[in-house]
């Protein structure tokens, strides 16, 4: 029988590596502060590109490229992107979500009179397309009213046996 390979390792390194650093570069592309042009004898501050675009806009642009290819790669290799990794991009235009500079976070709850804590959802609003996402914030449900009998029946007769025995 032939032996297996010492150490095990993972599956697919390169990929994996390859996928962190497009994600770092994507977010440090994306949150390089864009030098603001002055209305003044220095008005050529701000690095023009050939295309007339400012240095800011092309950095963003390249970011959202490499968060396009960070997608493209997860998808063709079939290999899943966590949760937070997903939260972080926009669907719908490929942008690098950062809170504060280009998307918005606030927490919504609903329910009827904001009672329900486990009716909170995060949307996030991104400020390239001015679209929304939702996602639920992990919140404890409460079990059913059966459930919750069931329980209590279970917990009354471990009492009632332990203090028999006591």
């Amino acid at each position: 029988m032939a032996k297996g390979k010492p150490g095990g390792g993972v599956q697919n390194r390169a990929i994996y590596s390859r996928i962190s650093f497009l994600q770092q570069a994507a977010v440090a592309l994306t949150s390089i502060p864009v030098p603001l042009p002055a209305s003044g004898p220095n008005q050529g501050a701000c690095i023009k590109n050939p295309g007339g675009d400012s240095s800011g806009t092309a950095l963003e642009g390249m970011g959202r490229r490499l968060a396009t290819d960070l997608r493209a790669v997860s998808l063709k290799t079939r290999i899943r992107l966590t949760p937070a990794v997903k939260q972080m991009i926009c669907k719908f235009c490929d942008s690098v979500l950062i809170d504060g500079q280009s998307c918005t976070s606030t927490v919504e709850n609903r329910s009827k009179g904001a009672k329900k804590p486990w009716a909170d959802v995060l949307v996030r609003k991104c400020h390239t397309c001015g679209r929304e996402r939702r996602y639920p914030v992990s919140a404890a449900r409460p079990k059913r009213k059966t459930d919750r009998r069931q329980a209590e029946d279970n917990d009354n007769h471990i009492q009632e046996a332990q203090g028999q025995q006591g």
